[in-house]
């Protein structure tokens, strides 16, 4: 049987096909990578996305933060997971200071698309400016809403945002900002499930959660959480998949399969 060229079994996601999948109510699952033996598991599970997060600077580097994780650094594993996926859509997080000024924004994210082989890049907070210059360039951006690490010096700790009522409009005022200057997407990370929720409903872009709630349009576990292995201890809106599977693949299919289901996050994993 000949393959049409449109067989989304075999060729990359698009942004197209991610808000068509918020469009039918298709839950959008993603999991981190940093290499190509993970990225072809994870790609063989089916799973939607894999964001290259610098979250490497913990589960890779052995850093208590993401802070000293460079653009080279980014490119390097954005490449290693591009060259093993076939279907999966790759996003690729801008490191800390990479995006201090549109211009530099655009330089690092042409690495990370040239280079890495990303089609998206994702920044933290409300730079409108950076993601209106980004994406008038013809780079797909995902926003990043909630908690920020690498703010974390100024936060003093990682720990829920928006429970208070100015606190929780601001991210919602935020959100429609990201998406009015061109965002195709965002993460909300560690926000109330209530809040997450109502912001996926007015939203048109697709909202990824990470500790925001069942009600998002998908989810997003670093993929050492989701494996129980690592350095640092795992977050409470993460989840063990390894305890009931058999292999890793089956622990990525069973995450892959949870939140197509609805099942995951429950109460337990939210706020």
């Amino acid at each position: 049987m000949n393959q049409t060229p449109y067989d989304s079994t075999v060729n990359p996601l698009t942004v197209n096909d991610l808000a068509a999948m918020k469009q039918r109510g298709e839950k959008i699952t993603c999991l981190t990578a940093y290499d190509a033996s993970f990225s072809a598991l994870i790609d063989k599970a089916g799973v939607d996305m894999m964001l290259v997060g610098d979250s490497l600077g913990m589960v890779i580097q052995g850093h208590d933060t993401t802070l000293p994780v460079t653009i080279n650094d980014m490119v390097y594993h954005t490449r290693c997971v591009s060259n093993a996926r076939r279907r999966a859509f790759i996003i690729a997080d801008l490191p800390f200071m990479s995006y201090s000024t549109p211009v530099v924004a655009a330089k690092n994210a042409a690495k990370l698309m040239q280079i890495g082989g990303a089609q998206m890049v994702k920044l933290e907070g409300p730079r409108i400016d950076v993601v209106s210059f980004l994406t008038e360039q013809g780079i797909p951006v995902c926003g990043h809403l909630g908690l920020l690490p690498q703010l974390i010096n100024q936060l003093g700790d990682y720990k829920v945002q928006g429970k208070k009522p100015a606190d929780a409009e601001k991210i919602i005022a935020d959100a429609h900002l990201l998406q009015q200057a061109g965002a195709a997407l965002l993460v909300l990370e560690c926000v109330p499930a209530a809040l997450a929720g109502e912001i996926s409903a007015q939203l048109n872009i697709p909202v990824i959660g990470i500790g925001a709630g069942v009600d998002c349009d998908g989810q997003v576990l670093v993929l050492y959480d989701a494996l129980n292995i690592g350095t640092l201890k795992r977050p409470r809106f993460s989840k063990n998949f390894m305890q009931d599977a058999v292999s890793i693949e089956a622990a990525i299919h069973a995450f892959h399969q949870a939140v197509k289901q609805s099942q995951f996050p429950s109460t337990e994993h939210s706020f």
